[in-house]
């Protein structure tokens, strides 16, 4: 049991700080008989479930651990969003966890979660906030979560949970009775004892969720089974580094192998949307690795490829498919949810299906996407100020109004950009989405460009698979003069997104080469890559000054008549290139082209 203890005042101290605080309490549920019956195995179970689930969880969702007493946490939160948030993911983690351990061994938590205000002593915070929480806590059941009224009001038109009323309760040491409120998600209640019927059906989370499942070994070589299981865990590992995506994690995955089960099935024990199935297949010194995306609730296949590769450095390879399946799987997945955010009530969106929308708006580039995927970006931040990704895309977006030349007022245009990236980087932790954006934005508006590079490459640090990342840091590149490195990261954008957006990595590439004078392969990459995004306008400009350059004067004015139709503004600033001679030569020959024109 969580113990609390409340300080006695200090007289010399006229004035305590005070600020209100979203606080969420946790125990584990019959602590001391677990102790009792294997002390070390239950201390070390619940090191490794610090580690591995509840740390990250808090500090993925923002909050401060404020304390711990031996079962007990007392976690601070900003916001009581991200405090439900991460309560849910934990509990559901946990249910998932357990699924095959013995009832009389499993670790379960109850958590209360309260909205109040709190004195903060130092690291420590105390007062009736933190006191509400504990008694909350104390209410829930094992696996479940207690929340207050206020959190209930807080959250309930921000997150797709439902709550169970458990009416007024009267409590230890609080005057007044507290209004007692049981998380509900996808009509379940989130209690999820070892007896209890949910406990076998999980409800899914409030984004993107996906199980990886054993891989087959068919090579008929019980040696070759490391391999498989290896191949599965990077796998694993490289979609944890999505952060917009929920992944179950190997432990409860792994409760599969051997199983026939059916695909549904495991999607509701698992609580997930999505599965990742395949086999391996040895022969020789050869091995052929296949992968395929399912949705769970219908059996529709998302997605499937295979791999081919030599055993000769195996870690290698397991790496380089586990990247490649995350870098394809991304997009893929992505647009699923996408779909699904879309067929909904655009009446009762939060602010991240807002985001989801602008980002299917926003691609293919053109004057009327850009203007819709701003006015839904603008949407999710008066619903939620710190959503970074949203603010991150919709400083792409001013960017592109005002590159482009469809901003009605470039200079303020120009300014909200700016200001945007900004703000979303100082709230962008971890996340290399919104890392890539800042970069991107803040570097085509003169910020030191070997910064903003390394902005990009701690994004793909943190995700190598973030084929956007690599296009981004490409278009860096091709800025700083770069020419190799920048069709480099725009072919790696292509091999991680063969079938999304690849207008937009072949025109890097048709650029780069442009500025290198290798004149014939640019204009080959440039045209499919105005067949393949034709309302992008950079792509025309760079085409028209490299059949310029070439003297096919005939064909620069057609593209440029082409242009004219999507854009009055033909000669752009090109500020972005760096090096002098690189905008000398883009901007001569698009000039030649508009004149010829």
């Amino acid at each position: 049991m969580l113990l609390l203890f409340q300080p006695s005042p200090i007289m010399s101290e006229p004035r305590v700080e005070r600020r209100l605080a979203a606080i969420l309490a946790a125990d584990v549920v019959g602590y001391s008989r677990l102790v009792g019956e294997d002390e070390v195995g239950t201390l070390e179970r619940l090191r490794v479930l610090r580690r591995t689930l509840a740390d990250p969880k808090i500090k993925e969702h923002r909050g401060r651990i404020v304390r711990t007493l031996g079962d007990g946490l007392l976690v601070e939160f900003m916001s009581v969003v991200d405090a439900v948030r991460c309560a849910v993911e934990v509990q559901r983690e946990m249910a998932a966890r357990n699924a095959d351990v013995p009832p009389e061994r499993r670790i379960e938590f109850r958590i209360g979660i309260n909205l109040g205000d709190i004195i903060k002593d130092g690291r420590d915070v105390y007062g009736d906030g933190v006191n509400v929480a504990a008694r909350l806590e104390a209410l829930a059941t094992p696996g479940g979560i207690c929340v207050s009224r206020v959190v209930r009001d807080q959250v309930r038109d921000k997150l797709g949970f439902a709550f169970d009323d458990r009416g007024e309760q009267q409590v230890k040491n609080i005057a007044r009775p507290v209004r007692v409120f049981n998380v509900k998600m996808a009509g379940e209640k989130m209690v999820l004892t070892p007896d209890s019927p949910a406990a076998a059906s999980l409800g899914l989370p409030d984004k993107a969720s996906i199980a990886v499942l054993p891989f087959q070994n068919m090579s008929g070589d019980p040696e070759q089974e490391y391999f498989a299981d290896g191949m599965v865990e990077e796998i694993i590992t490289a979609l944890s580094r999505i952060r917009w995506l929920f992944v179950i994690a190997r432990n409860s995955s792994f409760t599969y192998k051997g199983r026939s089960v059916a695909i549904k099935q495991v999607g509701r024990e698992l609580g997930v949307r999505y599965i990742l199935e395949g086999s391996v297949r040895k022969g020789g010194n050869r091995v052929r690795i296949t992968a395929q995306l399912i949705e769970a609730d219908t059996g529709a296949h998302l997605w499937a490829d295979r791999f081919d590769g030599s055993l000769e450095d195996v870690f290698d390879l397991q790496d380089k498919v586990a990247i490649n399946v995350a870098g394809v799987i991304e997009p893929a997945l992505q647009a699923a949810e996408v779909r699904r955010s879309t067929a909904r009530p655009t009446t009762d969106v939060t602010a991240y299906d807002l985001y989801l929308r602008a980002l299917a708006t926003f691609y293919p580039i053109t004057k009327e996407r850009l203007f819709q995927a701003l006015g839904l970006l603008q949407r999710a931040t008066a619903i939620d100020p710190d959503c970074g990704p949203a603010l991150s895309l919709a400083a792409m977006c001013q960017m592109r109004l005002v590159r482009e030349g469809w901003a009605t007022e470039p200079e303020a245009a120009g300014q909200a950009a700016v200001d945007l990236a900004r703000q979303a980087l100082q709230l962008a932790g971890d996340d290399p989405v919104i890392l890539a954006n800042a970069a991107f934005v803040l570097a085509n508006f003169g910020e030191e460009i070997g910064t903003m590079m390394a902005l990009v490459d701690r994004a793909l640090t943190i995700t190598p698979s973030f084929s956007r990342g690599w296009f981004y840091g490409g278009v860096l590149r091709l800025w700083a003069s770069q020419h190799d490195l920048a069709i480099e990261h725009a072919e790696t954008a292509l091999r991680l997104s063969p079938r999304e957006r690849a207008g937009t990595p072949l025109s890097l590439i048709g650029e780069a080469q442009f500025f290198k004078r290798e004149f014939d392969e640019a204009a080959s990459k440039l045209l499919l890559s105005v067949q393949e995004n034709p309302g992008y306008p950079h792509s025309y400009r760079v085409l028209a000054a490299c059949y310029a350059h070439m003297g096919r004067l005939d064909q620069a004015r057609a593209i440029i008549a082409r242009l004219r139709g999507i854009t009055a503004h033909l000669v752009p600033s090109a500020a972005q290139l760096r090096n002098p001679a690189d905008r000398e030569l883009f901007l001569s020959g698009l000039r030649l082209a508009a004149d010829a024109a």
